[in-house]
């Protein structure tokens, strides 16, 4: 004999079906748009465009590709970010000026915005918080200010950041590129964000590990991303009229010793940890990362966080560095 159906329960049959069908859309949706890691390939930002373009008639999450490059003032061939950017670029990607998006007031380079001048950097580059940022450097540099930018970023609270690993991989993989003038973007509104300082190690703090000979601050390990001769004294700093030498109980680890030294793209986790067991690094310790001027040392920021090395909140950037 057939039995007829319960209306209420297929009814509800239906509904979560519905439900189901759903989820599994808007986690195939997710999936689409998520990295699995900080750093992310090549291979891996390509496709994510390929689904996710940064189209402004869009208005779903998007992937962004944002470079960052800048040069230091002493550049030998005196390039410059936006000289690169407009030589050769991920296509539609926009452009981040370190040293425009900066705060302004300071006698000191690039140190960070406020909060306002951030969202109002953001606004006009089109980008908005619902957005992945993929932030790279440039193919001369491989890996250079593209942290920088990225922990920015993060230290604004945007969700969705990441590092692309690294655009001379990017163009030597024959993956597409453009050229020419910079064009214009569709601004949008970014919400005023607050500024995350447990991520921020400041002058006072700094000056206070020195003065107490590190005794009293539970053992912060400071770590100098410049080159040995800027570290050590024996060679100029870039900057006229500063002295070189290093900020007493520091280690020295030069950011390129993190970095493969053909691809110039980060090491593979495992060789990261050794790098950093050789220099002596416990990651049971709060960790400050410096430099020169607050964006190399972000370089070493992501390579312990590559590496999980040390507690994300007992690791902090020094803004400005040793300038």
């Amino acid at each position: 004999m057939m039995r007829t159906p319960c209306p209420v329960l297929f009814r509800a049959g239906t509904e979560l079906l519905s439900a189901l069908s759903a989820t599994q859309s808007l986690c195939s949706q997710i999936s689409k748009r998520s990295f699995s890691s900080y750093l992310v390939s090549p291979k891996e930002l390509h496709e994510a465009l390929k689904e996710n373009p940064p189209s402004p008639a869009s208005t779903d999450p998007r992937v962004i590709p944002l470079c960052s490059s800048w040069f230091l003032p002493n550049d030998a061939e005196g390039r410059s970010g936006i000289r690169v950017f407009r030589k050769q670029r991920i296509p539609n990607a926009r452009f981040f000026d370190l040293d425009r998006v900066s705060d302004r007031r300071s006698s000191y380079p690039h140190m960070l915005p406020n909060a306002k001048e951030f969202a109002a950097a953001m606004s006009e580059l089109g980008i908005r918080k619902e957005d992945t940022v993929v932030v790279y450097d440039s193919k001369e540099l491989g890996i250079f200010s593209a942290p920088r930018v990225g922990w920015t970023l993060k230290v604004f609270g945007h969700p969705k950041v990441h590092i692309l690993n690294n655009f001379r991989l990017w163009v030597e993989e024959g993956l597409p590129t453009e050229t020419g003038e910079v064009y214009s973007v569709e601004c949008c509104a970014y919400p005023i964000p607050e500024l995350d300082d447990s991520k921020v190690a400041s002058y006072e703090e700094l000056r206070e590990v020195t003065l107490n000979h590190n005794k009293e601050t539970e053992g912060v390990q400071i770590i100098d991303a410049r080159s040995t001769g800027r570290f050590t004294g024996a060679a100029p700093e870039p900057r006229p009229g500063l002295s070189s030498g290093h900020i007493p109980n520091s280690v020295n680890i030069p950011f390129d010793a993190v970095l493969d030294p053909i691809t110039k793209a980060f090491l593979p986790a495992d060789e990261l940890r050794e790098v950093f067991a050789k220099k002596g690094i416990a990651t049971e310790k709060a960790i400050v990362s410096s430099c020169g001027t607050g964006v190399t040392a972000c370089i070493i920021e992501t390579a312990l966080e590559e590496a999980q090395i040390g507690l994300p909140e007992r690791r902090r950037v020094y803004d400005g560095s040793w300038t």
